[in-house]
């Protein structure tokens, strides 16, 4: 079903950019009673053209030998392979160059099934703090279970501050996870810093990847890959997706980092159905044509909180100070803010609910990198069950509300928190 970039992705000689092959790339109409958008293969499983041709996809399906050359992946189960999911892994997979790519049908699918493979009894995940709720939960509760531990750094860390937390635990480290800018405090961490220190600790026997979560600059704004990462993390359901109608996940990189990834999750079952990677594909016609709208509006939004006498603080990437050290990470790692903010308001749980209670166009509402313009309350819901203490250390405050901006018109947006912040 798929092809490979050459020729399809040149035209007379010239790579075409993402957002044009978005339209067509792995998939030929001609497949398809010369349907232009690729069908929905609502199958479970496919038709072998012959025994031999079923013996021969299991026994490269179950690592029994490896593939000849030449020869192709067939199609056998939807939970192994299913062609809307091979179309849009190629094109997913466009925008970070990578060389392999998996969805599933969840962000925390994503993240755990990456896990699970990547990780053994015994060893060390060190992470960046904050972390996603939903992450942090299973970093901290599930993890532990399987003799897995963590230990988290701040923003600041340098390479020497790294060492120093891994002093109490020799060769057990095995995994950096990153997640820049961070939920929800929109804090910058150095991928290549992280990737320097992995590769300190990596031995012919463990590799110490770096995986980064790129859910909220998504694969527009910053590339990962290119810094120093080995694997890249989406919550498609966000600005892949980008229409709050479907639930996704995606992780992107190397061939050898992925094959275990990609063999983990056939086996728990947690790869994207037809219907999930079909709603993808066509979301990612627009993908650039809405985050750049969302990012846009996102600045008009910022200056507009960051002069109202009404909020503490504003956590945006395009505010950051010049001669700071988080500007100068901005400037090398990420190309443009992207639509997410945080604000302190000034009070605290009580003021911040009032806000939200009266926002009108914006909706109250968890997720993020829709078209339609959320707020939520992370230290009462996202973040629920991150304890007190370290939120505070983190700078998770009552008074602080995120807003996800959409595609309105961002002097409506700006009308909405004006009548909000007035309460």
């Amino acid at each position: 079903m798929t092809a490979p970039r050459k020729p399809e992705g040149y035209l007379d000689g010239r790579p075409l950019r993402p957002e044009s092959l978005m339209m067509s790339y792995g998939y030929s109409p001609a497949l398809s009673e010369g349907a232009i958008k690729c069908p929905i293969f609502q199958t479970s499983t496919f038709v072998f053209p012959s025994a031999a041709a079923g013996k021969a996809f299991f026994e490269v399906a179950y690592g029994l030998r490896p593939p000849r050359e030449g020869e192709k992946e067939a199609l056998a189960y939807s939970r192994l392979n299913n062609p809307d999911l091979e179309v849009l892994e190629d094109r997913l997979k466009l925008w970070d160059e990578a060389e392999a790519c998996a969805l599933f049908e969840s962000g925390m699918a994503a993240i755990t099934t990456t896990l699970l493979a990547l990780l053994s009894p015994g060893d060390l995940l060190l992470h960046s703090e904050p972390l996603y709720g939903g992450t942090d939960h299973f970093v901290h509760h599930v993890l532990p279970r399987f003799g897995i531990h963590a230990v988290g750094f701040h923003h600041d860390a340098t390479a020497a501050d790294l060492e120093r937390l891994l002093e109490g635990a020799p060769g057990k480290l095995a995994m950096v996870y990153v997640e820049t800018p961070a939920n929800p405090t929109n804090a910058l961490f150095d991928i290549a810093l992280c990737a320097e220190v992995a590769r300190r600790h990596r031995t012919p026997d463990r590799r110490v990847p770096v995986i980064v979560d790129n859910t909220f600059l998504g694969p527009l704004w910053q590339h990962p890959l290119a810094h120093g990462a080995d694997a890249v993390v989406y919550s498609a359901t966000k600005y892949i997706g980008g229409h709050s109608d479907l639930i996704a996940g995606a992780v992107l990189g190397s061939k050898e980092l992925m094959a275990p990834v990609r063999a983990m999750r056939t086996f728990m079952g947690t790869m994207a159905g037809p219907w999930t990677s079909w709603l993808l594909l066509r979301s990612l016609e627009t993908l650039k044509l809405r985050m750049t709208c969302q990012m846009k509006n996102a600045r008009y939004v910022a200056d507009f909180l960051a002069d109202h006498p009404a909020v503490e603080r504003v956590y945006y990437p395009g505010h950051l100070s010049e001669g700071t050290a988080q500007h100068a990470l901005y400037r090398r790692q990420c190309l443009a803010p992207g639509a997410m903010i945080s604000f302190d308001v000034v009070g605290g749980e009580a003021e911040a609910f009032r806000v939200l209670d009266a926002l009108k166009l914006i909706k109250l509402a968890v997720s993020l990198g829709g078209t339609e313009s959320l707020a939520e309350h992370p230290y009462t819901m996202t973040h629920a069950d991150v304890p007190p203490e370290k939120k505070r250390r983190l700078g998770l405050t009552e008074q602080l509300i995120r807003l996800s901006v959409g595609v309105e018109h961002p002097e409506d947006l700006i009308a909405d928190l004006g009548q909000a912040l007035k309460v």
